[in-house]
């Protein structure tokens, strides 16, 4: 089963300095923390706080090409975590029909922003992401670790969002 998520925010993980991306469900109930790659992260923070560049960026880029070639974009879906990597579907369609591209959470969230579709997560997916041994910076707890979905449970939502480009 899918359950329907948002961007909630963009941050940097305590412990590794390593941008996460959160995603959460209406009710605030669910939250996936999903952690990105550097420029991923300045891709999705930009078009959350609505930076435009000059130039195109690549996912600026993809949407021009993907609008231009009238494809759209149905829904994104995380859909599965192996061994703490996350995997994602793109659901398009076209003149030629529909159709799925495997793509990394990250570039898959980044294009979502920018074509308007909504993201989805499969709740094997949050029931995994909970089972996941999240600590300081090791991937695995300790005795002496501070549990990572803690601390972002604790931090106040006017610091999510400060992910600097």
């Amino acid at each position: 089963m899918y359950l329907e998520m948002k961007v909630f925010g963009v941050t940097v993980d305590p412990f590794t300095n390593v941008p996460i991306v959160i995603l959460k469900d209406s009710d605030e109930k669910n939250a996936l923390p999903v952690w990105i790659g550097v420029l991923e992260a300045s891709a999705i923070a930009s078009e959350l706080e609505k930076i435009h560049f000059s130039r195109p960026m690549t996912h600026d880029l993809l949407k021009e090409v993907l609008k231009n070639l009238d494809v759209t974009v149905k829904k994104i879906e995380v859909n599965d975590l192996k061994d703490n990597v996350y995997y994602a579907a793109i659901h398009m369609a076209g003149k030629s029909g529909s159709f799925i591209l495997d793509a990394r959470p990250s570039d898959a969230i980044a294009l979502a922003l920018r074509m308007g579709a909504p993201i989805f997560v499969d709740t094997c997916v949050l029931e995994k992401s909970r089972s996941m041994d999240l600590g300081k910076g090791h991937g695995k707890k300790d005795s002496g670790s501070v549990d990572l979905a803690d601390t972002l449970d604790d931090l106040p939502p006017e610091d999510f969002g400060k992910y600097k480009m």
